[in-house]
């Protein structure tokens, strides 16, 4: 005998503690590397915000129509509040697109008719073609258009003179792509002028076949021609 005392053995209880201990470490370590590289927070934290979308509407579908105002005998037909109208802007964000060159830009002046006999009221719209080889961008809300009639060098109307509400609407116009007026805009066939929009007596314009042009400008844009339509 050496004298030394026999080493006691750990009972197995232990040894399954041990191994219950040395596990659950293993398995924290394992779930702090994961939270670490996957990062699950982060989805969390995207799935509650708000997608942001840009200012300009993607393409656009058809031209607003601004409002006739007080003016006496228009009856605006469809759409005719710029906020009805579509397309409709996003309210963030910033366009991709560069804003359109005049040059490549085609504003061309609709009549509903050539000619409108004594009970008709003519209508007017505007088409826009992007002639150019790249998507641009253009500010075609209500606050842009004129619609302009006239008869020689007398201007008998123009849609500004009794605007109400004009607004902007900055659209993308796709390269190639023709727009119209969502709904036509109707003149009462009266002289207009700032500050008569409630006169119920302005001078009616003159028929029997008479000749008259109408001319637009949308964005800055204004129609290279003016539109022939007689009154009768």
């Amino acid at each position: 005998m050496t004298g030394e005392t026999p080493r006691r053995r750990h009972s197995p209880a232990v040894y399954r503690r041990r191994r219950i201990v040395l596990l659950i470490g293993l398995l924290l370590v394992a779930v702090l590397i994961w939270l670490l590289v996957a990062q699950p927070w982060r989805s969390t934290a995207s799935e509650g915000a708000e997608p942001q979308t840009e200012k300009t509407q993607d393409a656009a579908g058809s031209l607003p129509v601004p409002t006739a105002g007080a003016t006496p005998g228009v009856t605006p037909t469809g759409d005719a509040a710029a906020g009805d109208a579509t397309p409709k802007p996003t309210p963030s964000g910033t366009p991709a697109a560069q804003p359109c060159v005049g040059s490549d830009i085609t504003v061309e002046a609709v009549t509903s008719q050539e000619s409108y006999s004594n009970d008709q009221v003519p209508s007017f719209s505007i088409r826009l073609t992007n002639d150019g080889d790249s998507d641009c961008t253009l500010n075609v809300g209500t606050s842009g258009q004129v619609f302009t009639v006239t008869s020689g060098s007398d201007t008998w109307w123009r849609s500004t003179d009794c605007q109400s509400e004009p607004s902007d609407m900055v659209v993308l116009l796709t390269a190639g792509q023709t727009v119209s007026s969502a709904s036509p805009l109707t003149w009462d066939r009266t002289r207009s002028a700032v500050g008569t929009c409630d006169d119920e007596t302005r001078p009616r314009a003159p028929g029997g076949g008479a000749s008259y042009h109408l001319a637009v400008e949308i964005g800055g844009v204004a129609s290279t021609e003016t539109t022939q339509f007689l009154l009768y």
